[in-house]
């Protein structure tokens, strides 16, 4: 089944990264999935709904899904992508920020707590907005809570010493931009495992929500390369090379346009 933006925008996060996988990978367990989901919603309604204080009810739940259910953040292996995949993070209680946090915010969601997500540019954060104007910002790989201090130092160790907190970095989003940073995860850890076909079946998803990026065609001509599919990644590298000529890596995919070229003209 295919599921329009506004269909994924409405339903929640976690939902919508599974709706993704099931669109490329019949094998997904998705039935357990959601089974899984949905026992987990129905548990903390069951020990917290009841917390008339919504600040103690959420900390509730956070001593819940990281205390008694032990989920974690996976600090030995990152990047892979069973950190990812939502199956595995339900099985092996172990993920990243975007995984954990589509979970969390799904519980926070069952128990009406005023919880989103922000992208923000080095991870996906837990915003919590309560109703005497405090904000305040959760970590969800570990769940702890973060001041705006500590996301600047995040900032400036991604961006540089120059990095600006932003406003636009503290606004919730509509769900399609957090999957996005979903897909590119999820493409980024296919690509370090080899697998590319599976990885080319996700870039060619995230084109779907954004037509014609420059970038993105860019890593698709690479997994083109490496699947030694030569003149589709010419063309991709072509496209990024005319929509994005001041960019650092135009120069060097010139030269390996004429590698490709050359190697096209040996092999023929």
């Amino acid at each position: 089944m295919l599921y329009t933006e506004e269909v994924l925008n409405e339903m929640p996060l976690v939902e919508g990264i599974v709706a993704l996988v099931e669109q490329l990978e019949p094998d997904f367990p998705s039935h357990w999935v959601k089974t899984q989901l949905l026992e987990l919603s129905e548990d903390v309604k069951d020990s917290l709904l009841s917390e008339s204080n919504l600040p103690l009810r959420f900390a509730g739940l956070l001593r819940l899904f990281y205390g008694e259910w032990g989920f974690k953040g996976d600090t030995q292996q990152y990047f892979s992508s069973e950190n990812a995949y939502i199956d595995s993070v339900l099985e092996r209680k172990t993920g990243i920020p975007v995984s954990l946090g589509s979970i969390v915010l799904l519980l926070a969601q069952a128990l009406e707590l005023p919880v989103t997500a922000i992208n923000f540019p080095t991870q996906l954060v837990l915003k919590v907005s309560w109703d005497n104007g405090e904000t305040q910002y959760l970590n969800p790989f570990d769940g702890e809570f973060v001041s705006l201090h500590t996301m600047k130092s995040w900032l400036i160790g991604a961006k540089g010493p120059f990095a600006e907190l932003r406003d636009e970095y503290l606004q919730s989003v509509p769900n399609t931009q957090l999957l996005l940073r979903w897909l590119t995860v999820i493409k980024g850890a296919l690509l370090r495992e080899d697998d590319y076909e599976l990885a080319l079946a996700y870039s060619d998803l995230s084109l779907g929500f954004k037509p014609g990026d420059p970038h993105e065609i860019r890593d698709r001509g690479y997994i083109y390369q490496q699947l030694d599919c030569d003149a589709a990644a010419v063309s991709d590298y072509t496209y990024f090379i005319e929509h994005c000529p001041d960019d650092p890596a135009a120069k060097l995919l010139e030269l390996q346009i004429k590698v490709l070229n050359e190697s096209s003209v040996v092999l023929h």
